[in-house]
């Protein structure tokens, strides 16, 4: 199994204990002398085999993870990576649209605002940082589907 497929069974497996949690709910209780839509202990047991299946996978994936390298760095690394460069794409689009809003003043004598950082070199950084991204994504994406497990 090439380990985007496991993704993508990993990803099934989740929605579909979320859709057993919701059922579970749904008939945890009843009217007195009223049946359940379903049967609560099949749900349960359902709910325990597909939470197994996905503990075992999410295991097969993080070896595979851990032991898949490209130009000497772990599939694992790389993971962490794309999602600290995540967050601090989040962190600079933010403080730039704040420091690149204009202020409007409606007299001489109102304060005037400036900005405290370079609005274009931090938007090429942002931008460096985009590119960075995207190329580290597209290795994972390779990787995830040229990598068995």
């Amino acid at each position: 199994m090439k380990l985007a497929n496991a993704l993508a069974e990993r990803s099934n497996l989740q929605q579909r204990l979320s859709e057993l949690e919701k059922r579970l709910n749904n008939n945890a209780k009843v009217q007195a002398g009223e049946e359940p839509a379903e049967d609560p202990k099949t749900l349960l047991k359902e709910y325990d085999e597909d939470l197994a299946a996905l503990q075992a996978l999410i295991a097969r994936i993080n070896l595979a993870n851990s032991a898949t390298r490209a130009d000497g760095v772990t599939l694992t690394e790389m993971l962490a990576e794309r999602d600290c460069l995540k967050l601090k794409l989040k962190a600079m689009r933010g403080f730039l649209d704040n420091a690149s809003a204009k202020v409007d003043r409606y007299t001489k004598s109102e304060i005037a605002i400036r900005s405290t950082v370079s609005v274009k070199e931090l938007q090429k950084e942002l931008d460096d940082c985009s590119k960075k991204l995207r190329l580290l994504d597209e290795k994972i994406q390779e990787l995830n589907w040229t990598t068995e497990i």
